[in-house]
Formats: C-alpha cells, structure tokens, sequence
C-alpha cells in the first residue's frame, strides 16, 4: 500500500509538470546563470598590482572639486584697525547657471494641508482613495475602535461634538455661471466757442550791413567780459572775506577776551568817574577817507550795525571787524540810515541829491529794490534824516524822511514804486517878505534832524537849521504842536529818553547839549562841551546817562544822578588836529558804544562799571522792576531842577507875642 502510494504521488507531479506554466522569474534566473557560466575568463595584465581581499574591499572618498579660472587669487585690502594689508577669504568656484523655483509642495507639509484645506478638501481623502482594499480589510477594526471612542466621548462638551459634525466644505462648479455686464452712462459733449484777440503786430524794416553785424557781435562780446569780469570780483571778494575771518580767528582772542569779560578795577575807588576801553575799528578800504554820516545798530542782530561813509554803505559785525559783511556803493553820497524793527533785512538810506532807497539785504543783488524818482518824485535838498515809521493799517511799510528842502515826507512802499506824501512843511514863523510883484513868500526852515515819539508813533519832533524844533503830528499837517527855540546853529540830533519818553535831548553846532521836557519851553540842563557837536544820544542801559561826541576828537559820557553839571567821563578818541567825530550809537544789549570819524573809521568802546551803573532795588518792601526803578530814579532827579508853573508867595506866618 505504501508503494503503491508513491507510484501515485509521482504520476501527479509529472503531470502537473506538464500542464503548468513556467514562472518568468525562474527563467531570467536561469538565463542570467547561464551567461554567467558562459563568460570569458579575464586576463590579468602585466603591469596591474596584486592587491588582497582587505585592500580590495576598502573603501577610498573621491571629492570632484571645480576650479573657475577667471577667479581672482590673492586679494588683499587695507584694515585700517591694524593699519597693514589683510589677505581676504576667496569665494567659491562654484558659478550658478539656472536657478528655478519648484511649485511641487510635499503631500505631508503644513503648506499643503493648508492648501487642501483652502480648497473645500479634507486632509487624508486622497490617501485613504490610493489605499482602497486596505481600508476595507481594517474596517471592522475601524468599527471596533469608534464604537470604544464614543463610549470615551460621551463624556466631552458639546462644543467638541459640534466641531467634529461639521462637514466638509462645498465646491462649487466652476462651469456652471453666467455673465454679467453694465452699460455706464456717456458723458454729454457740450460744445464752447471762445474768441481770442489777435498778437499785435507790428512792420520792422531794417539794413544790414557789415558794420552792423561787426557791432551787434561787438556788444555781445563785451557783454560777456563784463559778467565774467563780475563774477570774478565776486570771487576775489568771498575769498578775501574767508581770509579775514581766519586771520581776526588767530589774533584778536585777547580782544574777544577783554571784551567779555574785562572790568575797569578802579571803579571801586572812585565813584564819580569811568573809563572806556577802546575794543576794534571798523574800516573799509575804499571808503578810508570818507566821513561817516550815520551809524545805527541792527534792532535783531545785537552785533551788527550799519556804517555809511559817503557813497557806500558797509555792514559791519562785531565777529568780523576787519572786513565788512555787506557792501553797497551808490552813486550819490549816503547821509543817514535806518533798519526796519521788524524787518531786519529791509534798510532805508537818504542821499545827498534828496533821493531816498531801500535794499533788501537777504538778496544777493547789490540794486535798490525801491528808489524814488531823480526828477521829480524826490527832496530838493539833502536828506538829512530817515525813520521808519508804523505799518499802516492796510499793511503798507513806510517811512519818513526831513530834508534841507523844508519838507517832512512819508514814503509808502508799493508793489512796484514808492509813493510820496507831504506830511508838513517847515515854515518858520517869522514875517513873510516881499517876492516878485508884490507877492508875499512864506520863508520854510530847513530840516536837520526828527525823531519819533517811544510812546505815540503820530507825535514827531523836527530841528531845522534854524535852531528851532517843532512838535508835530502826522495828523495834522497844517500847524505845529510846540514850538521851542533850542539853539543859535543847525540842530545835529534829537533823541527821545527811552526810560522816559516826555524827556529828550538835542544838540546842535553851538557847543552845546540841552535836556528838555515835554510841555515846557525851558530846557531842563544845558552843558556847553567846547567844540561843535555831532552827535547824541541816550544809553539803554540807565535812564540818567546819555553820551555826546564833538569835532575835537572826544566823546563826553554824562551821569545826572552822579554829577548834574560836568561829565564822569571825557576820552580822547581820535586825534584833535586830523580826525573829528560825527556820529555815535549806543549797543541795546552789550555795554558798548560805537562812534564814527571824518576818516571813514569806526572805533568800539566798553563802558566801564561806572558808566552803566543801575539802581539797586529797596531791602524793604514789595519787589520793584528795574525799569520802574529808573523811572522813580528819573523823577526824582527831574523834581530837584523842575519851577513850579505859578510862583505863589507864601502866607505870613502869625507873629507870637513874647512874654
């Protein structure tokens, strides 16, 4: 039975070799054992070296390097830390050709689920879809671990259970739509006719000749040399500006130094007298020899002021002495000066053929931007004296000018012009006299010197040659308001007390000073210096001190409530036998004064303590200001020297019996 079995078995797996099919896979490995048998033997060469199993079976790194010829090698630069050159790091070989930016995103990223989930899609579909049969053979495990999860759910917030329900968002189909479109509204065409008048015209007939065309071309080349040769001067002039700046940088610190800080010591030991103490001088080297006609201080720059030598006119700082900031020659002398108190740029100046002009200092033209006419709109005599006055009420500026023609103008700066008003003119009042058939002609007085009331911008007081001043008013052009017979000669200035305005001061070529008070025909002081007077002034710093200086070289500084009769202070500044002094100007803020010479020179002084003493405010009782302490300093000086209007006698006093 046993044997039988086998002979059975074998018959069923001849059999079943027969009828089944061969498996591809053991016929490639039967191929490829065949090729293998069937290989040629290889031929070891001569020359090859016999290596062991070990050193076969090693392994050897091979590094594929690329090398960029065009690369530079060796490259250094300066380190300025080390102060030596320091060899720099090459850069790589490697050169890229192509540089593109995949779109492909992996399938597991965050930047995809955020993308599948962007568009309405769940993250885990397309992986669930490519699994297929897989999901179905683990479905009842599946089932097995939702139904353990809700029995673990139960217990959770309905929130969770609300989020888990959500389904997942609709797409829409994007071939399913319809086309919307809008019609808008046209715009109406609207049809306008304009008519335009026509270019004037006009017939140009002309010759041209050789010599014609030689001077047309002739003009055009002088012209160019001339701006050339401008520009140039501009040049030289900035350049040798610079140049002194640095020059007064290196050697006036000692002066910079005495003038900020230097005091006189012996004001100490003597209270009755001060000192000046000469600082720099201001000159100008065209203009050397010419007077100085005016001086005043810039009202916004405490340093700078204007000087006016004749036919110049030269602004000065106290930074730069030695070469002026502005320069202004004009064709005429230049006699006095101004600079608006609100605009600091703008200056008016008056000349000696009666015209006047403003400049405008911030342009770099050196040209008037307003001049008055030669021919007729203008003064018929010298134009002694200029102020600016208020702005009108439209917002005009202005100005107002005396002149030796006997007329008080005021000039209104137009757009384009100035225009010219008569404020009053200067009749004496004395007799007219017989003119030509027996007409009588009213005699004028020519005006030397005005100033403006502090106070009350209508009220003005004019001095005329004459001697005379008058109180006028810009209201009234037909009378004068007071009348006061100053002085024998030409008034020089008139100047209001800053501390006080119904006090002023006047001096003229008589030699002498005199004070005087509003409403009275007397003067207050009078001091008789010696020498014609060219000017005066009252100090900023103290309503009693006013400065004067005279032909003879000096300058006289006053103190009423130190000496009521003489000068605390008489300095020679010039010499007597060349120079003479013409004007002066005390600083509103420095403790310095300026003064002028016939020689186109103005010198710097500092007053010492003496000359700019203050009064020192009561240890008991309420705290006064300083300016009210001038004031009461002012009066109570001006009651010692004041006449009661009406001298009454006094009564009698009742005679006592005696016992």
């Amino acid at each position: 039975m046993k044997q039988s079995g086998s002979k059975l078995l074998r018959q069923k797996a001849s059999m079943a070799r027969l009828h089944s099919r061969p498996d591809p896979s053991e016929v490639m490995i039967q191929d490829d054992f065949d090729s293998w048998i069937r290989a040629k033997q290889l031929l070891r060469p001569d020359y090859q070296v016999e290596l062991t199993d070990e050193e076969l079976q090693e392994e050897i790194t091979r590094v594929l390097t690329t090398m960029n010829p065009q690369l530079p090698k060796n490259i250094v630069e300066f380190n300025f830390k080390e102060g030596a050159f320091v060899s720099v790091v090459q850069s790589s070989h490697s050169v890229v050709l192509l540089d593109v930016e995949g779109t492909a995103l992996h399938k597991e990223s965050e930047e995809a689920k955020q993308q599948v989930m962007a568009e309405g899609g769940e993250v885990g579909v397309a992986d669930k879809e490519k699994d297929g049969g897989e999901g179905e053979a683990t479905e009842a495990e599946t089932q097995a671990e939702e139904a353990e999860d809700d029995d673990a759910g139960r217990h959770d917030s309905a929130g969770d259970v609300q989020t888990l329900s959500a389904g997942p968002k609709k797409l829409t189909n994007q071939f399913n739509f319809c086309e919307r479109a809008t019609l808008t509204y046209n715009n109406p065409f609207r049809d306008l006719g304009t008519q335009t008048i026509p270019p004037p015209r006009a017939t140009f007939t002309e010759q041209v000749m050789q010599f014609t065309i030689y001077d047309a071309y002739q003009e055009d080349f002088d012209a160019q040399q001339r701006e050339k040769e401008k520009e140039k001067k501009d040049k030289v002039v900035l350049t040798k500006k610079d140049e002194v700046k640095k020059k007064d940088d290196k050697g006036g610190n000692h002066m910079d130094k005495d003038y900020r800080y230097w005091e006189d010591p012996s004001d100490e030991y003597r209270e009755d007298e001060g000192t000046l103490l000469p600082l720099w001088k201001f000159v100008y080297e065209k203009t050397k020899k010419n007077n100085v006609t005016d001086i005043t201080w810039n009202p916004h720059y405490y340093d700078m002021f204007a000087q006016h030598p004749e036919g110049a006119v030269c602004l000065f700082t106290l930074k730069n002495p030695s070469f002026p900031e502005y320069i202004c020659t004009t064709d005429s002398g230049v006699v006095c000066v101004d600079i608006h108190p609100k605009y600091p740029y703008l200056m008016v100046i008056g000349k000696y053929d009666g015209n006047v002009a403003v400049y405008d200092v911030h342009l770099p033209t050196r040209e008037p931007q307003y001049e008055s006419n030669s021919v007729s709109n203008k003064h018929g005599g010298i134009v002694w004296e200029v102020r600016w006055g208020p702005d009108m009420p439209d917002g005009e500026i202005n100005f107002f000018s005396v002149s030796g023609d006997g007329h008080v103008y005021n000039w209104i700066l137009m757009q384009n012009e100035l225009s010219q008003t008569v404020v009053i003119p200067l009749f004496l009042s004395s007799e007219p006299i017989p003119g030509p058939d027996g007409t009588l002609i009213s005699l004028t007085g020519c005006g030397s010197a005005i100033a403006f009331h502090p106070l009350d911008p209508q009220i003005f007081l004019v001095g005329i040659e004459e001697g005379y001043i008058y109180k006028c008013s810009t209201a009234y052009s037909s009378m004068y308001l007071a009348t006061y017979k100053a002085h024998h000669m030409p008034v020089s200035r008139i100047d209001y007390n800053s501390f006080y305005p119904d006090i002023f001061v006047s001096c003229s070529t008589d030699w002498r000073i005199k004070i005087w008070e509003d409403k009275r025909s007397d003067p207050l002081f009078v001091f008789d210096l010696g020498a014609p007077v060219g000017d005066v002034g009252w100090s900023p710093f103290s309503s009693t001190v006013f400065g004067a200086v005279t032909s003879d070289g000096k300058l006289h500084i006053f103190d009423l409530n130190i000496n009521k009769y003489k000068a605390i202070c008489i300095q020679n500044i010039v010499s007597k036998r060349r120079n003479k002094l013409t004007r002066l100007a005390f600083n509103y803020k420095l403790p310095i004064v300026i003064v002028g010479d016939d020689r186109g020179c103005t010198t710097s002084l500092k007053l010492s303590p003496n000359l700019r003493k203050k009064v020192r405010p009561p240890k008991k009782g309420p705290p006064i200001e300083p300016r009210q302490l001038e004031i009461m300093k002012l009066e109570k000086l001006l009651a010692l020297v004041r006449e009661p209007p009406v001298l009454t006698k006094p009564p009698d006093l009742p005679i006592v019996p005696e016992k």
